[in-house]
């Protein structure tokens, strides 16, 4: 363990630094979509908006196994530093964008920097904290993303309004300059770790597997697109992911050690991550279309509806610490599994007219699930695996974090989709563009008032058939949780 146990000043400045880098990197994928009609507006190009926000999470998700293994064979402070610097230029040059294109350049160096994060940030809490509190920690750092998800558009919008769009990129410099500085002081150096014997041909596989998977969610999700199109990123991750398994088991130090998938536990949770994270992006997208749809309220009543659920994030991490300690890691899960499958239940039960304070509570319950069935797995995870390999098993939870919400954003919207079309055709004088004006109070008031109840009935039945693929998903998570059978790693 790292001799900052001994400096509880330093430990604390840290765990801050790892907060705001945390904070940094999870408000930045979304903040950009507040700004995004002033950036076409100036920088043309709205046929490649969507790439703005991809582009980011490509390379983010690209970039998190490679830095996790890094930190694992070089150090955590040497790359952890090394990406939050890419970051910090990322962001300046992203502001200094003169075009779409040169825009989507730069936002795409700024996730291979953002990638570092996540990763050995929770590598580091793992080696300055004891077991017992790593949990609390962690869901701290977690609930970074419950919290930037309310308040990006605002923020977002503040800073429009007040300077311009380009100040969302520059004011990461001097926060990413700040972060460096206190982790350069604080935090102290790995200097057991000097090699690096770097897995080369093993990245290449992996980024094509990722691209393979990001680019067929993002094709599954387009209507008019060719089915030969997704048979060719399949057949390019059947046959990479089968390459990366061969190198994997004989390459020395592999970026990701196939050793652990030998593992029940190992797999379990990281499968429970999967599933769980897919879920969050069910409450963080459409409770807010049922509030600005079915209440007629105001987005920044979206945003405080999902705000409780964010403080009982953090409040369910300091839970799972407490459990960790009392009951078998399994259980614990199961706990926060379980009152996550009790809120998915409860969306699925509400009425179309049940009231705000209703919404909000559900929403709470989800969150405090969330809080422990998103923590207890990583911290598991990282007190399984060998110490040499905390920097990989982490990295690798963080990416099936990622794919899960990027995955299931895309059923949910296939599911939501579908759903809205089957019930506009069924009501004569609907149409799929009065849903999206109902879902804007603002716009709402334009459609004709005898149409509006039956709008509302079909977005509710489309918002109730994703709320039940959701807690298919979270009962999916729940068997494999409960029945895969304790196997330690040696």
């Amino acid at each position: 363990m790292n001799n900052l146990d001994n400096n509880e000043t330093n430990r604390l400045i840290v765990t801050i630094a790892l907060f705001m880098g945390t904070f940094l990197s999870a408000i930045e994928g979304t903040i950009v979509s507040t700004a995004m009609p002033t950036i076409v507006g100036e920088l043309k190009g709205v046929s490649l908006m969507n790439w703005v926000f991809s582009i980011y999470l490509l390379t983010s998700s690209i970039a998190t196994p490679i830095y996790g293994k890094l930190s694992d064979q070089i150090g955590r402070k040497r790359v952890l530093m090394s990406g939050l610097g890419v970051f910090t230029i990322g962001s300046l040059l992203s502001g200094l964008a003169t075009s779409m294109p040169s825009l989507i350049i730069w936002r795409a160096i700024q996730g291979i920097g953002a990638g570092v994060i996540l990763p050995v940030a929770y590598a580091i809490i793992a080696d300055i904290y004891p077991f017992a509190k790593r949990s609390k920690v962690i869901g701290l750092n977690g609930a970074a993303w419950g919290i930037s998800a309310v308040i990006a558009p605002l923020f977002g919008g503040f800073i429009v309004d007040t300077f311009n769009w380009r100040w969302i990129f520059f004011l990461n410099v001097p926060i990413g300059l700040i972060i460096m500085g206190m982790i350069m002081l604080a935090l102290e150096s790995d200097s057991e770790r000097k090699h690096a014997n770097i897995d080369y041909l093993g990245i290449v596989y992996l980024v094509v597997i990722i691209l393979s998977i990001m680019f067929m969610i993002q094709l599954i999700g387009d209507r008019q697109v060719r089915l030969s199109r997704i048979a060719f990123w399949f057949v390019a991750l059947f046959v990479s992911f089968i390459l990366f398994i061969r190198h994997e088991h004989s390459f020395p130090e592999p970026i990701i050690p196939m050793g652990m998938f030998r593992h029940r536990s190992f797999v379990a949770q990281n499968l429970v991550t999967f599933f769980i994270s897919g879920f969050v992006m069910c409450i963080e997208v459409y409770v807010p279309n049922w509030i600005q749809g079915l209440m007629g309220m105001k987005a920044s009543m979206a945003g405080l509806a999902i705000t409780p659920s964010s403080i009982l994030w953090f409040g369910g991490s300091i839970i799972s610490g407490w459990l960790i300690i009392r009951l078998h890691s399994r259980d614990v899960t199961t706990v926060g599994i379980c009152l996550v499958l009790a809120g998915a239940i409860g969306f699925i039960m509400m009425p179309q007219t049940a009231s705000f304070n209703r919404l909000v509570l559900v929403a709470s319950v989800c969150g405090l699930g969330f809080g422990i069935a998103t923590t207890n797995p990583t911290v598991v995870i990282q007190d399984k695996v060998k110490d040499e390999n905390v920097g990989a098993a982490t990295s690798f939870n963080v990416l099936c974090r990622t794919l899960g919400q990027t995955m299931f954003i895309v059923i949910f919207g296939i599911f939501m989709n579908t759903s809205l079309r089957v019930g506009t055709l069924q009501v004569s004088g609907t149409s799929v563009k009065m849903i999206n004006k109902l879902m804007n109070p603002e716009a709402a008031e334009t459609l004709p008032a005898k149409l509006i109840p039956n709008l509302k009935d079909i977005l509710y039945n489309a918002l109730h058939n994703v709320f039940l693929v959701g807690f298919i998903i979270v009962g999916l998570a729940l068997i494999i949780n409960v029945f895969y059978r304790k196997k330690d790693v040696a």
